[in-house]
């Protein structure tokens, strides 16, 4: 499993499309809609990204990443017909944990509207129990770790801060 790091992309985005099945009668995407949207983004993202094929590496290591949990935060609705912008990436990783973050905003990137952290533990197809990475695995996962962005588990309200006041600094002054 080499990933090719001169050309390595942490931030990957996606552009998406909402669709009218996806949404509630309100048109605003349905809020149990966003976790597949996601997740289907950051599967999408380690195939494209990092030429990683999620069920390959299952089959060869014996062990999957399954969520343990989720923290998200919707901020602002995705309507029907709206093109959205996801970005993922991750922001840590341990002996047999990892965490994602996914964020989605406006095309024109001037709105957050929703920011997900996903937990996963490491285990085994074999047990069904926490099991470590292998050293293989954890270089991958430090060669695509986003460093700059602080994760400590109870830091999700603070990281939402964080990324609001990035965007009232990147507003012109009135």
């Amino acid at each position: 499993m080499k990933i090719d790091l001169k050309n390595l992309v942490k931030v990957p985005e996606s552009k998406l499309f909402v669709r009218f099945q996806d949404c509630d009668v309100l048109g605003h995407l349905n809020n149990v809609r966003y976790f597949d949207y996601f997740l289907n983004t950051r599967e999408e993202h380690t195939r494209h990204y990092y030429a990683l094929n999620l069920m390959e590496l299952s089959k060869k290591y014996r062990a999957t990443w399954v969520v343990t949990n989720h923290q998200i935060a919707y901020l602002r609705p995705a309507d029907l017909g709206e093109n959205i912008i996801i970005q993922t990436q991750l922001i840590h990783f341990d002996k047999n944990s990892i965490v994602i973050e996914a964020s989605m905003y406006n095309e024109a990137r001037t709105h957050l509207k929703s920011l997900l952290w996903s937990t996963m533990r490491y285990v085994s197809v074999e047990t069904a129990r926490s099991t470590e990475h292998s050293e293989e695995v954890l270089d991958m996962l430090a060669a695509v770790q986003v460093t700059e962005v602080e994760h400590r588990p109870e830091g999700f309200q603070d990281r939402l801060i964080e990324i609001n006041q990035a965007f009232k600094r990147s507003l012109p002054t009135p």
